[in-house]
């Protein structure tokens, strides 16, 4: 029996020729969340992908804009930071209770019926 030299990868490991690569929304995502990364550059990033720098700014800019949401690293903390005031309550009967999440003195507002996984994405997003 002959030894054999062929290289065996996965089919989606082989990527097609520069220009007309079709990169899957998860690898997009895995790639904005390792440029984020605290002491990384988007020029390191892309290099390691074999990418524009560019391509990989837009992409971050689709996460941005939240049409792209990132996994979450090793490295990444599993918190977000929290603050809390106090509020003057409505009676229940006029309003629905909301959760607001304030970053860089926007507030987003979410129904209190959102469910916790898609907080999760979003918290993760900001």
């Amino acid at each position: 029996m002959g030894v054999s030299t062929e290289l065996r990868t996965r089919p989606h490991d082989i990527l097609p020729p520069k220009g007309n690569r079709r990169w899957p929304r998860e690898l997009k995502a895995r790639i904005v969340a390792e440029s984020l990364v605290e002491g990384v550059t988007v020029s390191e990033v892309a290099r390691r992908y074999d990418l524009i720098p560019s391509h990989v700014s837009d992409w971050r800019r689709q996460a941005k804009d939240g049409k792209l949401i990132l996994p979450v690293l090793e490295d990444t903390p599993l918190f977000v930071p929290l603050e809390l005031e106090p509020i003057a309550r409505a009676p229940l009967a006029a309003t629905a209770p909301t959760l607001d999440i304030i970053k860089d003195g926007v507030t987003l507002r979410l129904d209190s019926q959102t469910p916790a996984p898609r907080i999760g994405e979003i918290a993760r997003a900001l």
